[in-house]
């Protein structure tokens, strides 16, 4: 079975990190609600700064924040678009969406959909 995916890589101000994790509960509760297959939020344990390019260089990491890396599947890129149409109407993720009141910033964060090519 092939799976659609979605990625997310966020940084995190450390001291906003038991926000953050309480918001992906509550979002992850929503996406599988909806249908996701499965909903992971993971935070950087061993996460340097490479020479080229690494996940802090990819969020412009400050001090004081973590990187956090995210993904959620769905059998396919069309359940995955109607879902997340479902989600983001959803009134229990709403007020959590204003930038101003998330626990990280949304302008460093980066996001793609992904089609699996290989599953083992």
């Amino acid at each position: 079975m092939s799976v659609y995916v979605d990625g997310f890589v966020v940084p995190v101000p450390l001291k906003d990190l038991a926000a953050y994790r309480r918001l992906a509960r509550l979002a992850g509760k929503v996406w599988k609600e909806y249908g996701a297959l499965q909903y992971t939020e993971c935070v950087a344990d061993d996460v340097k700064p490479g020479k080229l390019t690494s996940f802090p260089q990819s969020v412009k990491l400050k001090e004081g924040e973590t990187v956090v890396f995210s993904w959620i599947t769905y059998k396919s890129r069309a359940q995955r678009d109607k879902i997340n149409k479902q989600v983001m109407a959803d009134p229990r993720l709403a007020k959590m969406m204003d930038p101003k009141k998330m626990p990280f910033d949304g302008k460093r964060m980066f996001w793609g959909g992904f089609k699996g090519i290989v599953e083992l």
